[in-house]
């Protein structure tokens, strides 16, 4: 009986996980819809704009990382930066990175977007949906693979696309808010060269573990970049 119950448990787990990325995927549409993200407008007024309207149509009132809207050269930075805001200018790239929490599940999402008409930044935007699929059926097709060997294989495929991967991590856990206490070796909640791991390892409370897969490619003259984040298990 208790394992018919933590066979449930986890199936509950999943499905709220996914409620709520579909949640956010949600709020990335109105976004888009509402076209936020424009020339001559500062990261934050955009920021600004997606906080309240998270708020207003969709009832978030927190989030479990920060709101992050980054354009141009910023595009180049990793979340845990803090690059000074800029204006988005004609032909930039922008992404948006959003971790809203739903009830008590957390969500992690990003996109991009060519603002003008540079076919560079459109291809961007093009391939990094398609390396996040390589990505995950490479993770799919191999259900021993480490934090380590995803990592090294997103970066040969993005070498491969010819673009160059910007992350220092190609992922991390997501769970119930906040999962940054779950207990046990950081850097096995990343999907990274310090994760020797198997990412199908429970975690220490012994439940499965769910990953964020994130894609984050840079031009080979290190002039822009732009990224794309989900569930890796699919929704």
């Amino acid at each position: 009986m208790e394992h018919a119950t933590g066979r449930h448990d986890e199936a509950a787990r999943t499905q709220a996980l996914r409620g709520a990325e579909r949640m956010a995927l949600n709020l990335l549409d109105a976004i888009e819809e509402a076209r936020f993200i424009q020339a001559g407008r500062t990261e934050r007024e955009i920021e600004l704009d997606i906080r309240a309207l998270a708020k207003e149509k969709f009832g978030i009132e927190r989030d479990w990382h920060k709101r992050i809207v980054r354009a141009g050269i910023n595009t180049l930075s990793t979340a845990a930066d803090n690059p000074p805001i800029r204006m988005v200018e004609h032909d930039d790239m922008v992404f948006l990175d959003l971790g809203p929490v739903l009830e008590e599940w957390e969500a992690d999402v990003r996109r991009s977007y060519a603002v003008g008409d540079d076919p560079r930044k459109h291809a961007l935007c093009d391939e990094l949906p398609r390396q996040f699929e390589i990505v995950k059926r490479h993770f799919e097709e191999n259900p021993d693979i480490s934090g380590a060997d995803l990592y090294a294989f997103a970066c040969a495929s993005a070498e491969r696309s010819g673009w160059k991967f910007g992350g220092k991590i190609a992922g991390h856990i997501v769970a119930e808010f906040p999962h940054a206490r779950i207990p046990g070796v950081k850097q096995l909640h990343h999907v990274s060269p310090e994760n020797p791991d198997p990412m199908r390892n429970p975690d220490a409370n012994g439940r499965v573990r769910h990953w964020i897969l994130e894609i984050h490619l840079v031009s080979p003259d290190g002039a822009f970049g732009g990224f794309y984040e989900r569930l890796l298990e699919g929704s």
